[in-house]
């Protein structure tokens, strides 16, 4: 396979994870979660190819609002869970792999996920991205791209257990939700052209698959 290195790198986490470090017992819990997700309609009712992406101001690591509609050219928009989850950090640091090619057609790459200011800075620290990073506290823009579920008991719990209290990472607001990994490309008009939502967290978009959508136009 030619490019989609962050698709084979995840797939070597998910059966590292799955096979060596998490016990079944939790591994049961998260997948009955992914498995009450699908039968939702979560992902009918996200944003699809078509529709015209909601204008939204966040801030971003630094609490400087950005608004999507002043960002140039084609945009990207990656919503993930948080700095906590090594999928997460597998795809952003893709994408950041990935950057100058994005740069020369055009786009924007931004990532947005319900954590506070202070833990967005951390995640753009440790994966050493060059791209916004935004704080979409209480997930308020997530809601309005139709992304955002509420965790079980048993997820919430095993997540602190794990050393993951989302409290503590997204505030009171975003305690008990998240959103579902999620990437769009939007055109210059702001419609979307390219849309991923996944119930199943170890499953993304590859970047390549969205350069393949720019230069596709």
């Amino acid at each position: 396979m030619i490019g989609y290195q962050t698709t084979r790198e995840m797939k070597v986490a998910r059966a590292k994870y799955r096979g060596q470090i998490i016990p079944k017992p939790a591994l049961a819990i998260m997948d009955a979660e992914i498995s009450r997700l699908a039968v939702s309609n979560l992902t009918a009712r996200a944003l699809k190819v078509g529709d015209s992406a909601p204008d939204f101001i966040l801030p971003d690591v630094h609490g400087e609002p950005v608004r999507l509609r002043a960002l140039p050219g084609p945009v990207v928009i990656v919503f993930y869970r948080g700095g906590w989850c090594p999928y997460c950090n597998l795809h952003l640091r893709g994408f950041q792999r990935r950057l100058q090619e994005f740069r020369e057609l055009g786009a924007t790459v931004v990532a947005i996920s319900p954590q506070l200011p202070d833990n967005s800075l951390s995640t753009r620290e440790k994966a050493e991205l060059e791209f916004p990073v935004l704080s979409d506290v209480g997930n308020k823009v997530a809601r309005q791209f139709g992304i955002v579920f509420e965790l079980s008991d048993e997820l919430v719990e095993l997540y602190r257990k794990f050393g993951h209290a989302l409290e503590d990472f997204n505030g009171a607001a975003g305690s008990r939700e998240l959103p579902v990994p999620a990437t769009f490309l939007l055109d210059g008009a702001g419609i979307i052209r390219l849309a991923h939502v996944d119930v199943d967290y170890t499953r993304r978009l590859d970047p390549d698959d969205v350069i393949r959508a720019l230069k596709a136009g």
